[in-house]
């Protein structure tokens, strides 16, 4: 491991992985033991801090729940370990952003949040992680774009988080209705999305079930379906791109797609929403992560047998450009003034990324890492993603998530995230663009035309304060 020169061994490696290798005996590989370094190159770190030493950690309560009990475990065993009393709060997903929110305006709150959503618009109350991202450059390699572009702003130079990991978006089908209707490897492209997916609905009722809400994987869904076609939102600068002939031919295709093969459930979902009806067998297609497979395999539902996963989905002109799902993110607010907490936040996520392939495993292959060599377990051959170690049929189906990579995107996209990708990702214009459009409120033309008028005065306001931009 490139830049770590001293390890230590703990207690919790053992106990994790019996416990889980007591449940999954078929696992073709174990995670990497746990360590917990000091150094990273030329960084260092006391073995053991002060007395009174504390970290108080915010996150989200994970869709995979084996996630936040290996986590609590690792973040209790890494305080003793280190001296540090360490407390950690899950929260629901959605009460993230105004959690921060609060705590940057009241200048006080916990010392490191997980954000799942790019935490751009915060940067001007969150501290610059340069330390944390060269260190574990040193230590790692580079990490994936898909998770520097969301701790990192080019036009201020700042490393306003660290971006340890992130969650690949595969469309998820129906394998016996899709074959019926002639597409026995699933829809490839959005044209197979449209054809296939209303030929299914006529003759079965079941809709291709992709969201028009205000809400994490309808923001996922328009996204991909824009850049698919060759639109942008932004063009690489950060200044709004969305009024194109490409936008209105995916907003046009979206309403196609509404009227012919969806129903008007899809504008009022919640995130469990399209997850709920495909493991009821009421959608022949959605996007979304695995965490709703996961789910299914441990209630035995016969859904499992019948999920089919297919890459991003082609667009006109053979582009594949889908999101991925979420990026776990941690940032430090700037009213952080204790030394010795703000060194121990540091180590805790170097120590993070190190055990990387424990997060990817313990999140039952949900998250991704950020340093790809970090978890050779995942990708090798004959690994997680050829030998599913919780038990898939076949072994290797989760395989199409190996390349995700070369596939995906993320918001902001071809640039970073800056503050006006983070508050336009967060007030969901682009899902109420395509809503408004497949409901007949609007012409495609006229609310592509409008929300680009909305996004223009954002990044107006953030350019303003010189958060919008190239790199100087």
């Amino acid at each position: 491991m490139r830049g770590i020169r001293r390890k230590n061994q703990v207690s919790i490696a053992a106990m994790v992985v019996a416990a889980a290798f007591a449940v999954t005996a078929q696992a073709a590989v174990e995670p990497s033991p746990i360590e917990f370094p000091s150094e990273y190159g030329s960084v260092s770190f006391p073995d053991k801090f002060p007395d009174g030493t504390t970290l108080n950690i915010t996150q989200w309560s994970h869709f995979v729940p084996r996630y936040d009990k290996w986590f609590d475990a690792y973040a209790e065993d890494w305080g003793r370990a280190n001296n540090v009393k360490v407390t950690v709060q899950h929260i629901a997903l959605g009460d993230l952003p105004p959690t921060l929110s609060a705590a940057v305006a009241a200048k006080k709150g916990s010392d490191l949040f997980e954000m799942i959503a790019p935490p751009a618009a915060f940067i001007e109350g969150l501290q610059d992680m340069k330390l944390v991202n060269e260190a574990a450059e040193a230590a790692f390699g580079k990490a994936e774009e898909v998770c520097t572009s969301q701790a990192y702003l080019p036009v201020t130079d700042t490393w306003y988080g660290f971006c340890h990991g992130w969650v690949p978006d595969p469309g998820n089908y129906l394998i016996s209705l899709w074959k019926k209707a002639g597409y026995p490897d699933g829809p490839k492209t959005y044209d197979d999305l449209y054809e296939g997916g209303k030929k299914i609905f006529a003759e079965d009722g079941i809709p291709v079930a992709v969201g028009m809400s205000p809400e994490l994987d309808s923001e996922f869904y328009a996204r991909s379906l824009i850049w698919s076609f060759g639109g942008k939102v932004f063009d690489e600068c950060g200044d709004v791109a969305l009024d194109s002939p490409e936008v209105i031919d995916a907003v046009k295709y979206q309403t196609k797609l509404f009227k012919d093969a969806s129903t008007p459930e899809v504008f009022s979902w919640n995130p469990a929403s399209n997850n709920q009806a495909f493991i009821a067998g009421q959608a022949s297609y959605i996007q979304n992560s695995i965490s709703y497979y996961r789910t299914a395999q441990k209630d035995d539902n016969p859904i499992v047998a019948d999920t089919g996963l297919t890459p991003g989905l082609k667009g006109p002109g053979g582009e594949v450009h889908q999101t991925s799902h979420v990026w776990y993110i941690y940032v430090m607010p700037k009213y952080v003034a204790n030394e010795n907490t703000k060194q121990a936040a540091q180590k805790f996520l170097l120590n993070l990324a190190t055990n990387s392939s424990h997060a990817t495993y313990e999140s039952e292959l949900y998250n991704f890492p950020a340093y790809t060599g970090q978890v050779p377990q995942l990708f090798e051959e004959g690994g997680w993603l050829d030998n599913d170690p919780f038990g898939s049929t076949p072994p290797d189906k989760l395989n199409v998530l190996r390349n995700a990579v070369d596939w995906t995107v993320w918001p902001g996209y071809p640039g970073a995230s800056n503050p006006a990708v983070s508050e336009v990702y967060n007030t969901h214009l682009l899902v109420t663009m395509m809503a408004q459009a497949a409901r007949g409120e609007k012409t495609a033309e006229q609310a592509v035309k409008d929300t680009a008028k909305q996004i223009g005065d954002i990044v107006a306001k953030w350019k303003d304060r010189g958060l919008v931009g190239c790199a100087k």
